[in-house]
């Protein structure tokens, strides 16, 4: 399928683009530029924030099971999610 098959879409802020997710402009533009979230893909950063998921402390609240259940987080998140825990001394529940 080309670009020119797909439908054109056209964000809230006036970005145009062809896919059938959000804006990869809005999306790269909300991306923070440090902490743990820095780390993740957009829907892995997606499935943590809709689900209030926005520091490591509340992060350590749930284990790695409850985690992969969030819609858009995947099991290659993981290993990214355990080290910055460590790094601060935390770990998933058990």
């Amino acid at each position: 399928m080309t670009a020119s098959e797909k439908n054109l879409r056209t964000c809230k802020q006036g970005h145009q683009y062809y896919k059938s997710s959000d804006c990869p402009t809005c999306e790269q533009e909300r991306k923070p530029a440090h902490g743990f979230l820095s780390l993740l893909s957009a829907p892995a950063r997606r499935a943590l924030e809709n689900n209030q998921v926005t520091t490591l402390q509340l992060l350590s609240n749930f284990t790695e099971k409850e985690i992969l259940q969030f819609h858009g987080m995947g099991p290659s998140s993981l290993p990214k999610l355990r080290k910055a825990l460590e790094e601060e001394g935390l770990a998933f529940r058990s």
